[in-house]
């Protein structure tokens, strides 16, 4: 809204209290703008005195006290608007979704975000928005109880009636929304049992009824007591509503279930707030809070990220607590895992090894850009689903595995033992990449270049020739965009990682490893052992399945879907660059080691390998660490204890333990 440039005196002369409620309402909001105007400098900081706005306040009031003209107008057009509109609409729905879903919250704040705002409408928790600014509450909560009185004279002279009405229809209307949330079915079937033997949600209503009831005979004893009883069956709620959390991994979760369980214990706090308000002999201190809690949920319903980040967070922890039951197997605590590590890490470099000449020979075919991308997409997904089911490993694939794994140490909380903890696990990550990167590596270049040599040997041509070698070179050397490209392969190691986790949630979710065993067609086809077993496997292998595939499609479509937007985005796999390398050292003969092309790809490999490893970890470690609520200065903590670690026993990063 723009400045205004009216004073007190023009704000008089234009109340017009039989004027309709549209030009009623748009007086009201040019009222609070005149309010809260201050000079401009003033304005510019966040920390502003609002002693202009404390004096204007002052003014208005006296004005309104002491020139009977003046009060008759303002009285008139303030009664007006607390008659006609809708005030437990406020109380009871501003800050709420009117839907079960997120993604119909997230629709209705880009509707506030993007559409101008009408004041043509007796609804108060639309006009909340209107009438007030967050910056409000800077000024609201400095003034003192008689000062609230003198506001709420003017506002209602009929004393607390009215708003103490309103209040008691926006706490059956709330209760009788947390008694719904508490039967829907995805919530209700997740509640432990126990949490609900008192039956808390069918008792709600019940004694949201008894207070009512109390207050308007005046049988205030009576009405405390009810008080206390709806305030013990409102913490009965929320405690069933946290014991949520406990049965996801049975269940599964979805966004819209935690946006129900956010929705649930807001209502009950607010219910909790505006019983301060009905039942406080004073009652204007709770007042004053109700409206500063309004004036914080209009500032956090003008923006989504807050509203993505809060309701994410416990699917984020979910996915990577999945992802931490997979990347916890890539983790090597001594001597025996690290060789075994290295024994995993070989058998995954001779069939990348065999992949790299299936690339080839799909890049041979001259195919369109798209289908170029998705057959070597099915080669790779391919590739990798025959490493997982005979239990060898990708080196690139651990990091965005075993960083939810090593987040997971911080469960417990971020003290000195935890944290020395996490650095050990820190350790045991670098060993294991070490050992994978080393394993991977040191079977798969060698097997490609002795593929090339004993085919060109078997049949007097090479299988790689030197165009094909000569582009390799080209592509893969350090001078050229390759560490870009390898960090973007990282970005998509991470991804992958989160579809994995996303799909075992899905799973879950929908029971589909239960429909497996028992469904009745499947049993009858399979027979019950058969169909067990295969419910055992895919809830086992779902998360491998997926991030394999997922990766795998990846690596191939992603660079062919950015070609037809010109972007000219690359994969580079430490690896597949490895086999590809090594295939056409092969195609060019000993006298490529003395070309510099060929020593720069081979740095380019190496930095590619790093880059692959750490973007992936980095992503992934980020995530859990959010999903676990780490804070930035525990993340530092983290950082000087691994520095700290590394200064004294670098080996120990390096070096597999004895024990």
């Amino acid at each position: 809204m723009t400045q205004p440039t009216w004073d007190l005196s023009a704000l008089v002369n234009a109340a017009d209290p039989s004027a309709g409620l549209a030009e009623r309402h748009l007086w009201l909001v040019r009222l609070l703008e005149w309010l809260r105007h201050a000079p401009a400098a003033r304005r510019a900081r966040p920390g502003a005195d609002v002693a202009p706005q404390m004096a204007r306040l002052g003014l208005l009031l006296k004005a309104a006290e002491g020139q009977p003209e003046f009060r008759a107008r303002l009285q008139g057009m303030l009664a007006g608007f607390w008659r006609e509109v809708d005030k437990a609409a406020l109380f009871a729905e501003f800050g709420f979704g009117a839907r079960h879903s997120l993604f119909g919250e997230v629709g209705r704040r880009l509707r506030v975000q993007w559409l101008p705002q009408t004041p043509d409408t007796p609804d108060l928790a639309e006009l909340f928005q209107l009438l007030f600014r967050p910056s409000d509450a800077r000024w609201i909560e400095r003034l003192d109880d008689a000062t609230l009185e003198r506001i709420a004279t003017l506002v209602d002279p009929d004393g607390a009636s009215g708003w103490r009405t309103a209040m008691l229809d926006a706490i059956t209307i709330l209760v009788s929304a947390v008694h719904s949330s508490g039967y829907l079915s995805p919530l209700r079937r997740r509640m432990d049992r126990q949490a609900l033997a008192t039956e808390p949600f069918r008792q709600l209503t019940r004694s949201a009824d008894a207070l009512r009831e109390a207050l308007a005979e005046g049988r205030q004893a009576d009405a405390l007591r009810e008080a206390n009883v709806l305030r013990g069956l409102l913490d009965a709620c929320r405690r069933a509503a946290a014991s949520v959390t406990g049965h996801l991994e049975e269940y599964g979760v979805s966004v819209d279930i935690v946006y129900e369980l956010d929705q649930m214990r807001r209502r009950t706090r607010r219910i909790g707030m505006l019983l301060d308000c009905v039942l406080a002999p004073q009652p204007m201190p709770a007042l004053r809070a109700l409206v500063l809690h309004l004036l914080r949920v209009a500032d956090d319903e003008r923006g989504l990220r807050r509203l993505l980040a809060r309701h994410y967070s416990l699917l984020a922890r979910q996915v990577a607590e999945r992802s931490a039951e997979t990347g916890s197997h890539y983790i090597t605590r001594d001597r025996g895992e690290w060789r075994e590590m290295l024994r995993m890490a070989a058998g995954g470099g001779a069939v990348i090894a065999g992949t790299t000449y299936l690339k080839f020979a799909i890049a041979a075919l001259g195919l369109a850009a798209f289908w170029s991308g998705f057959w070597s997409g099915v080669n790779y997904a391919a590739s990798f689903v025959v490493i997982m089911l005979l239990h060898w490993t990708v080196a690139t694939k651990q990091p965005a595995m075993t960083a939810p794994a090593m987040a997971e140490t911080l469960a417990a909380g971020t003290g000195d033992a935890e944290v020395e903890a996490f650095v050990d696990r820190v350790a045991q990550l670098i060993r294991s990449q070490a050992a994978g990167i080393i394993g991977n590596l040191a079977v798969c270049g060698p097997l490609a270049l002795a593929i090339q040599l004993a085919w060109e040997g078997l049949f007097g041509v090479p299988l790689v020739g030197e165009q094909q070698a000569g582009y390799v070179l080209h592509s893969l050397t350090l001078l050229g965009p390759t560490l870009l490209f390898a960090a973007f392969t990282g970005v998509l190691l991470f991804a992958s990682s989160l579809i994995a986790g996303w799909a075992e949630n899905w799973f879950v979710y929908h029971r589909l490893d239960s429909a497996i065993a028992w469904n009745p067609r499947f049993v009858a086809r399979l027979g019950a052992p058969r169909a067990q077993r295969w419910a055992a496997w895919w809830r086992a292998n779902i998360s491998g399945l997926v991030a394999n595939v997922s990766l795998g499609m990846m690596l191939g479509l992603v660079p062919a879907l950015a070609s037809f937007f010109a972007l000219p985005l690359e994969v580079r796999h430490v690896t597949l660059s490895t086999g590809q390398l090594a295939a056409a050292a092969g195609a060019l003969g000993l006298d490529v080691l003395r070309q510099p092309a060929f020593w720069w790809c081979a740095a380019g490999i190496l930095l590619t390998g790093v880059l692959n490893l750490t973007v992936s970890f980095w992503l992934a470690f980020k995530v859990a660490l959010r999903s676990r609520g780490i804070q930035v200065r525990e993340r530092q903590r983290i950082t000087a204890a691994i520095r700290r670690r590394l200064l004294q026993d670098p080996l120990s990063f390096v070096r597999p333990p004895k024990g």
